[in-house]
């Protein structure tokens, strides 16, 4: 086998072709379809705080609402006949401590009578007031404008406190929640415009992002976004669920 000399050698090197850079594979997230699904601003669900016989719903399931108006409202007889009473209570307790307070003037009472009717008034009116605020539970305002998402009750049906009544949400904005590879957080602002496609209607709609996750997520490389419906949509409905349209801002 012939031997090559240092020159030759040194010019089969030049004449080598370059080893051509690595470049890095794209991650499962950069080629996977981003998901995302249409989230009510506000939701919650309304429980009763009393054990009582419902009267009125006011809304059906699907109905729109005001903020204040009242949703549920029960048969409070009972609890209305038991602060009647605690009422008239404290009108004869204070009768008594208002004659009391009249004989004192005069030395014609001892103070510790005295004392005991002062005392006894004010066990009534904390007796008053317990009733009342227990008649307050006697209907549920909305605490925001918005639409029934579900009913679990019916009208005339006895509920023990705690019981799931209604689930109401505020649609008014529709938000959207994904997940983006983290590194896109280079050119991903609150602000951002995109599009997203909607299955179930097939129309694109506009979005723009308004807050970015607080952590990123070592394992995936990935970071959460909330975006919003940048308009009014009145076919668009919580739950929906479509294709993001997402793309770096063209460079100059």
């Amino acid at each position: 086998m012939a031997l090559l000399s240092d020159a030759q050698a040194a010019d089969m090197g030049k004449m080598a072709p370059a080893p051509s850079p690595t470049v890095a594979a794209p991650t499962t997230l950069d080629k996977r379809e981003i998901r995302a699904q249409l989230l009510p601003r506000r939701y919650t669900t309304l429980a009763a705080e009393i054990g009582a016989k419902i009267r009125h719903l006011a809304v059906p399931e699907g109905g729109r609402f005001r903020g204040g108006e009242t949703l549920v409202s029960f048969d409070c007889s009972l609890q209305q006949a038991q602060l009647n009473k605690a009422k008239a209570a404290l009108n004869g307790v204070e009768q008594t401590w208002h004659a009391n307070q009249r004989l004192n003037e005069l030395h014609s009472v001892g103070k510790v009578e005295l004392d005991v009717s002062e005392a006894e008034v004010a066990k009534a009116r904390a007796e008053v007031a317990s009733n009342a605020a227990l008649i307050a539970k006697c209907a549920i305002p909305a605490p925001f404008s918005g639409r029934v998402a579900e009913q679990k009750v019916r009208e005339q049906q006895y509920v023990q406190p705690g019981q799931t009544l209604l689930e109401i949400l505020d649609d008014s904005s529709l938000e959207l929640e994904f997940i983006v590879p983290s590194k896109w957080m280079a050119w991903i602002k609150p602000g951002y415009g995109f599009q997203v496609k909607i299955d179930e209607t097939g129309r694109s709609y506009p979005a723009k992002i308004q807050r970015i996750g607080a952590r990123v997520d070592p394992v995936s490389q990935s970071i959460k976004l909330s975006a919003v419906i940048d308009g009014k949509f009145p076919e668009l409905v919580a739950g929906m669920s479509g294709q993001v349209n997402l793309a770096p801002p063209l460079r100059p």
